[in-house]
């Protein structure tokens, strides 16, 4: 778990050792345990590290392999790294180093791009080949790794985050039209390749892309779930498909214990970070570390879950850290919260998690998280009206989008408004792929392939990455994805949404844990924002900045100014939050 960036020019230019260095800056708390640049005339690539398997310096990156011309800088893990270099040895690999990244290049070398089939882990890389000076990037299967580009005739650059493209001086700042309207329809999700500034893209998941010498350049997505039943699964029960999601889920748990640190357990008392503990202790691990958080009160609103991740904790014996946050500390911190967001994301769990792993990080290094489940299993609301939906286009914005676009073109700013509803626009292209007939499938695939890649995993990577931590999420190792989507849709939406999932359960944790209303990361403070929450927002939205960018009209500010709490989006989420998040994110990245 790293942090990467690089430069490669296309006009004949070399790349500038000065920007690399800037970039490399901006990714410094990513990977605190070292850094490193590799300049080859039109090429540069920059690395921070993170120390997590093969904690020497063989392992240093960027990572030349002189025998086999190339250079390669990844952020990641793949958690089969053993079996794959042991594969590699057998057809005549040698290897100075003990870790994954080295497994990386000579699985490139010998296979070519299709090794990133072969890949069990979370990862985005770059590799150069010293000879034909292609360079190949990837990311993984649910853009776990975060990869974000800047590309112009003359030049790319590369980075794991949004901010450090910026640092290079030489990007196009100007807000797109097309991602904002994402960002205030599609619940803050801006899909890939967009990204709220018009000069940045994102490599989407499950890609692989080659760049030749001159910038042309060649996509290939290198894996999708397929949903529905596979031949033979027709006659099976629900205890058969429990007793599949157990058995693979134990095996995307193991397969995340692979470091030469140790592992522990961000538990928020929920089923899925619940279920990992159970099955870590099954397994046999002793001396578990948990971590868990709570915030005060606020409107009424209860802002912890402290009493089912006390019974976890308690139940196997952990060694459990309870962090509470008053109110005033988590005031301090929302501006570094901020700052550590690679794009504004309006989730109220950002700063949660942006704390919790700041008290984490003085204790460990990885950390496994139960992020993806809810997609994944259908654990949201919004899936069980999705059953039998005439209108699944509908059903689903009904239930996900916070606004029409007619109400967003009450709300935005002259000249602000999309020409057309891009946000459902996507949702019906989406929808319309082949692979997902059943109108739950389609909310599920795109929640998976979507929504989970561009809010919760995107949230966990920035947060935990801030304070050089490294989150593993096993519920989305894609083997036991691939299972989930051929579960039937009315196996996962029983007893209340994730019902499979509730059934593995039971087999491993405390019902109580199970039977109880769905939860989640409550920050009241930032939902029902008063006092100084409303003092600072205020500041925000009236500055100098945000009148000359003029983004919402002063009309509809003032509507929330007078009563925020009065008025929240069909997702809890407050909609005077969602405005002053995006406009306190582009004061901090000087946009």
């Amino acid at each position: 778990m790293c942090g990467l960036c690089g430069e490669i020019r296309f006009d004949g230019q070399m790349a500038s050792p000065e920007r690399i260095q800037r970039m490399s800056d901006c990714l410094a708390r990513r990977g605190p345990d070292g850094a490193g640049v590799v300049m080859r005339g039109r090429v540069a690539f920059g690395h921070r590290r993170l120390k997590i398997i093969d904690l020497s310096e063989k392992a240093e990156q960027p990572m030349v392999d002189a025998d086999l011309g190339l250079t390669i800088a990844f952020n990641g893990c793949i958690y089969n790294y053993p079996e794959l270099r042991r594969e590699l040895e057998a057809k005549g690999y040698r290897f100075f180093s003990t870790g994954d990244t080295e497994v990386i290049g000579k699985a490139f070398h010998a296979w070519g791009k299709d090794c990133v089939k072969r890949f069990h882990g979370m990862f985005a890389f770059a590799i150069h080949e010293r000879e034909s000076g292609r360079v190949t990037l990837a990311r993984d299967r649910f853009g776990i790794k975060p990869l974000y580009l800047s590309q112009t005739p003359e030049r790319l650059y590369i980075a794991s985050s949004l901010p450090a493209l910026l640092r290079t001086g030489d990007v196009d700042r100007s807000i797109d039209r097309v991602a904002l309207h994402h960002y205030m329809t599609f619940h803050a999700v801006v899909p890939a390749p967009l990204t709220i500034i018009k000069g940045v893209r994102k490599l989407p998941p499950a890609t692989v892309r080659t760049i030749e010498a001159d910038g042309a350049f060649e996509d290939e997505v290198y894996w999708s779930a397929p949903f529905g039943l596979a031949p033979g699964e027709e006659s099976l029960t629900a205890d058969d498909w429990r007793d599949r999601v157990l058995a693979s889920l134990k095996t995307a748990v193991a397969r995340r214990m692979v470091a030469d640190v140790p592992v522990g357990v961000l538990l928020s008392g929920g089923v899925d970070s619940s279920l990992i503990v159970g099955l870590l202790a099954e397994a046999g691990q002793t001396g578990l570390t948990t971590f868990s958080i709570g915030f005060e009160e606020a409107n009424g609103e209860k802002g912890d879950e402290f009493v089912y991740s006390d019974l976890i904790a308690k139940h196997y014996g952990t060694k459990h850290h309870k962090i509470f946050v008053p109110s005033n500390e988590l005031l301090e911190h929302l501006p570094g919260t901020i700052a550590a967001m690679s794009e504004p994301m309006v989730s109220y769990d950002n700063v949660g998690f942006y704390l919790l792993s700041r008290e984490v990080s003085k204790h460990i290094k990885v950390v496994q998280s139960g992020q993806g489940a809810d997609e994944v299993f259908g654990g949201y609301h919004w899936y069980p009206p999705m059953a039998g939906a005439n209108d699944p286009v509908g059903a689903y914005s009904k239930a996900f989008f916070d606004r029409s676009h007619s109400t967003l073109g009450e709300q935005l700013g002259d000249g602000w408004l999309a020409d057309d509803d891009e946000s459902r626009a996507f949702v019906e292209r989406h929808f319309a792929l082949p692979g997902a007939g059943d109108p739950v499938d389609k909310a599920l695939r795109i929640d998976t392939n979507v929504m989970l890649v561009d809010d919760p995993v995107k949230r966990v990577d920035n947060m935990t990455m801030a304070w050089g931590l490294e989150a593993r999420v096993p519920f989305l190792d894609h083997e036991l994805v691939e299972l989930a989507a051929r579960v039937p849709a009315a196996e996962k939406l029983k007893d209340g949404g994730k019902g499979v999932l509730k059934d593995v359960a039971r087999q491993v944790i405390p019902h109580e844990v199970i039977d109880r209303k769905k939860g989640y990361f409550p920050v009241p403070q930032l939902k029902y924002i008063s006092g100084p929450y409303l003092d600072m927002v205020r500041d925000a939205l009236s500055s100098q900045a945000a009148r000359e960018r003029g983004l919402f009209r002063q009309s509809y500010l003032d509507t929330l100014f007078a009563n925020p709490a009065d008025h929240i989006t069909p997702l809890r989420g407050s909609e005077l939050w969602q405005v002053a998040l995006l406009e306190l994110w582009l004061q901090e990245q000087g946009v």
